[in-house]
């Protein structure tokens, strides 16, 4: 019954999210509830999970997940963004602009979210592409795609850094597999692109003169400036992984650590990583005022942003402690052991959460909440083994995003692209990026286990 249970809490939650529009969090919390009633969990124990599991997952990526916040905001609000998006341009050519926006795309979303990134850049994604002649379907396309690849797949964003904390995998390794596979299946996605999206015209026509952009320009800081707030953290939190994991430095025999490595170990800390990163991100604005750090200023918008990813986290932690604590992870682990998926289980589980309600943060969190109780009986128990299955969900919950995802109307309405557009080109292409990264995934996960 606890089988049947769940099944019937996850369409609960697709149904009152996707059809009734209920806020996720609410959801979230109202089902872990009723989960627990119905399987007959003490209620006492019910309330027990209920403050256990939020309290422990804000604890442990709350302060992660504002402080990428903030860099993303500095970055965003600095000019930061279009620095490196000028530097990228350079270095492939303007012929290569799709390739180009991708890959800009994919920069900006670790540290910004993937609906403020195409906000942010769609203004010279269209300046560029009528500036080369060609159509912005092509431009539009593949900067969301490079956008949705980082967003799923890449930690410090909150997605993946949730479904990390959840599955308990390391950080570094989950970073190590993300960074190469969104790449890699980016790169496939760009062959969508050229041979089927781009064969469609649409005019750019820019909302903004080529010298309004690049007046705008003017004020930005340089590429190398603003890359530093995103890689400091990403190289460091990398270390660190590598010092315990490759060079076998174990939390028990700390005191024994010389000097550098009991330093390389805090810095690399994600918590430290990005607030490191947090202060780098400070040098990026030419002048540094009071106003920028008011309530009305660009942290204070950015943590207003933030507020709804946190509180839809600390949710999923509490669904996932109910899960824990009502006993299902044994009789829906050997259940679902039986069927020989292997990593396929968790791409199919957050595809299909992310292609009934919508949100990829929120396929990630309820996949990796469900997940979580059965790791060991699913076979999922080396540090290698539980990094990738963070990657299998980030894949799964880029499959697919349509009309009940606000990131398909930010892309469609910025790009002049009709409903029907919209599904042929980015629907299709989320599905592309989606399983291609499953299947390149699935490709390391024969070699190296």
């Amino acid at each position: 019954m606890v089988v049947i249970y769940l099944v019937v809490s996850v369409l609960l939650i697709i149904f009152m999210t996707s059809k009734l529009k209920v806020h996720p969090f609410v959801v979230l919390l109202l089902v872990a509830i009723l989960y627990g009633i119905v399987s007959g969990m003490p209620l006492n124990q019910i309330i027990t999970s209920v403050n256990t599991g939020f309290g422990n997952t804000l604890g442990g990526i709350g302060m992660i997940i504002i402080l990428g916040v903030i860099i993303g905001a500095f970055l965003e609000n600095s000019g930061g963004a279009y620095a490196l998006a000028e530097k990228v341009l350079k270095f492939t050519g303007k012929k290569k602009i799709p390739f180009a926006m991708g890959l800009i795309g994919w920069f900006v979303s670790i540290p910004v979210f993937a609906d403020s990134g195409f906000m942010l850049l769609a203004p010279l994604n269209k300046s560029l592409s009528k500036k080369a002649g060609i159509s912005l379907s092509g431009t539009a396309i593949a900067l969301a795609l490079g956008l949705t690849a980082s967003h799923t797949l890449v930690p410090p964003t909150p997605g993946p850094i949730a479904a990390a904390h959840y599955l308990n995998a390391d950080l570094g390794l989950v970073m190590l597999f993300g960074i190469p596979i969104s790449l890699a299946a980016l790169g496939i996605s760009f062959i969508f692109i050229q041979k089927y999206v781009a064969k469609t015209y649409i005019d750019p026509n820019p909302e903004i003169s080529e010298e309004e952009l690049n007046e705008r320009l003017k004020s930005k800081p340089s590429a190398l400036k603003s890359v530093i707030p995103i890689f400091v953290p990403i190289i460091l939190i990398v270390i660190k992984s590598l010092l315990t994991s490759v060079f076998g430095y174990k939390t028990e025999d700390y005191d024994t650590f010389p000097i550098f490595v009991k330093i390389l170990l805090f810095l690399g800390e994600p918590f430290m990583a990005l607030l490191i990163g947090g202060f780098l991100s400070l040098t990026l604005p030419r002048k540094l005022n009071s106003n920028m750090f008011s309530t009305d200023g660009w942290i204070g918008k950015a943590l207003v942003a933030a507020s709804s990813i946190l509180l839809i986290t600390g949710a999923g932690g509490i669904f996932g402690q109910v899960l824990r604590d009502s006993g299902i992870a044994i009789t829906l682990g050997e259940t679902l052991s039986n069927v020989n998926i292997s990593i396929w289980l968790p791409f199919l589980l957050a595809a299909a959460l992310k292609t009934a309600q919508g949100s990829s943060t929120v396929a990630l969190v309820t996949t990796a909440s469900i997940l979580a109780p059965m790791m060991a009986t699913l076979g999922f128990e080396t540090e290698l083994q539980k990094a990738m299955v963070v990657i299998a969900i980030g894949a799964g919950s880029s499959v697919v995003s349509h009309a009940n995802d606000s990131f398909f109307w930010v892309v469609t309405q910025l790009s002049g692209m009709d409903v029907k557009m919209g599904y042929r080109f980015h629907t299709l292409g989320t599905a592309v990026l989606g399983t291609s990264s499953a299947i390149l995934l699935f490709l390391t996960y024969l070699i190296l286990t």
